[in-house]
């Protein structure tokens, strides 16, 4: 007797990407009792938020993301209880040192008093006056402004109006309102998270809302590396009947099982190419690209500034101007030659990234979207500018140029770890323009990555939209 050939049960939703923003939706779903599986093409999750030996064995490196202030102060991430499945944030005793040539520094420092010092008493208290009006209100601010901006009424429309105001300004004319470099060149390399030039519009308001963050939240890391963001998230996921599959390349929408909605935590130009939407995103721009090392070092990176030793983050510019010129160079497809750097030493404060007395350090730069060059020489002779010796403490590195970016992401096309340019009005405009960003032309087919508002950054907030968009779309029709 022949077996009767068993139909696949209609799941409510399919996740396309287990990156934090795919886990997010997924998630959220799931814990509205919605059936949920998620299909990942790499061997491990995390996409952004992924961590795993790239040097040396013991020496733990985040392959993107390592530092979390709009993680840690996430309405999406708050809301669950990531704790339960592993996730601890450490802090380090500053958030961010920004260093200069002298061997002093400005910081941006969990007290406001603290940072506004370290710009000197000539603006002092320009600094106080500017985020005063926003101290204590982190929690609305973040509701409001990481979101789609025309979808609902703000929280609070006081501070929003308040904020708006100062937030669309390019940093370079925020600036104006200081006398001195020190202010302005941690609020240009603050506003530099964005990968856009520091004359767009909404500067301003990515400059604030790290400082606000560090003030409010902290700029932590997770203990174990980002990926402990990715692995609380698929714990929760699984505990709610999730499922999670890895090692599994979508190729098309009839490689995955039925379901009433398929988000896709991807590019969108991947999302049209596997839903079949044919040109729907040809207009998307993809940005300028990263050139990001990891190192394994011998001992702790010898900075010249004291502060910079004890911060978790350091950014190294040392005025506005080279800030910004080195991000239009690489918007304009310019080689580097006196980058901006971010980067990251997690190891000071969490013990498990390397050996005993080693420690991991990362550091990235700008270039123009594809770019094939070394930008390692300009990278570390810019670091040795602020830290002399810092070369002799290397063990290892790992380099990894914006093809070697876009092997491990498939989502950072050219390199572009923004999954779009975030330049001008793309950073609230993302992918185009739409009255709802995360739908798509397909009635069943969401977008879900940073390619949507509120944009880039390990805060889950583009997959919780996502998936209130799902939950609307699938409660309307069982009506």
């Amino acid at each position: 007797m022949r077996g009767v050939a068993q139909v696949p049960r209609m799941l409510d939703a399919v996740v396309v990407g287990a990156g934090p923003n795919g886990l997010t939706a997924a998630v959220e779903l799931a814990r509205r009792g919605m059936s949920v599986e998620i299909f990942e093409a790499r061997d491990t999750i995390g996409g952004g938020a992924h961590t795993e030996e790239l040097t040396l064995p013991g020496f733990r490196h985040d392959t993107c993301s390592a530092v979390h202030p709009l993680g840690v102060g996430s309405p999406a991430f708050s809301a669950m209880p990531l704790e339960r499945y592993g996730l601890k944030w450490l802090h380090p005793d500053l958030p961010m040192a920004h260093p200069f040539p002298d061997g002093t520094a400005a910081v941006l420092a969990h007290a406001v008093g603290e940072t506004a010092m370290s710009f000197g008493p000539r603006d002092a208290g320009t600094y106080r006056r500017l985020v005063a009006p926003f101290i204590g209100r982190w929690e609305s601010m973040a509701h409001d402004f990481l979101r789609t901006q025309w979808l609902g009424l703000p929280q609070d429309p006081v501070t929003y109006a308040r904020f708006g105001l100062v937030a669309a300004q390019p940093v370079t004319l925020l600036n104006r309102r200081f006398q001195d470099e020190k202010a302005r060149a941690l609020l240009a390399g603050l506003a530099a998270h964005t990968i856009a030039p520091l004359s767009g519009l909404g500067t301003s308001g990515i400059a604030l809302m790290f400082a606000l963050a560090a003030h409010a939240k902290g700029w932590p890391v997770p203990r174990g590396g980002s990926q402990a963001i990715s692995d609380a998230l698929a714990g929760l996921l699984r505990a709610h009947g999730g499922v999670v599959h890895t090692g599994f390349e979508v190729k098309r929408l009839d490689d995955l099982p039925p379901a009433r909605a398929y988000l896709f935590d991807t590019s969108p130009t991947a999302l049209a190419r596997i839903a079949g939407l044919g040109n729907a995103y040809r207009d998307v721009k993809y940005g300028p690209a990263s050139f990001k090392i990891d190192y394994a070092l011998s001992g702790p990176v010898p900075w010249t500034a004291g502060a910079a030793r004890r911060a978790g983050t350091v950014h190294i510019g040392p005025t506005s101007q080279e800030i910004g010129a080195a991000l239009n160079a690489a918007a304009r497809g310019e080689d580097p030659s006196v980058p901006f750097l971010i980067t990251a030493q997690p190891s000071l404060i969490d013990p498990t990234r390397a050996p005993e007395g080693k420690h991991v350090f990362w550091a990235y730069g700008h270039v123009p979207n594809g770019w094939e060059g070394d930008a390692t020489d300009v990278i570390e002779r810019q670091i040795e500018r602020f830290a002399p010796g810092f070369r002799d403490l290397v063990l290892a590195r790992a380099v990894a140029g914006p093809p070697q970016l876009a092997a491990r992401n498939a989502n950072y096309v050219g390199g572009d770890t923004a999954t779009g340019s975030a330049a001008g009005l793309r950073l609230l405009i993302r992918p185009k323009l739409a009255r709802v960003p995360y739908e798509t032309a397909h009635p069943a087919v969401f977008l879900c990555s940073q390619a949507t508002p509120p944009g880039p950054g390990v805060h889950g907030m583009s997959g919780h939209y996502a998936a209130k968009a799902v939950w609307r779309r699938l409660s309307a029709a069982r009506r």
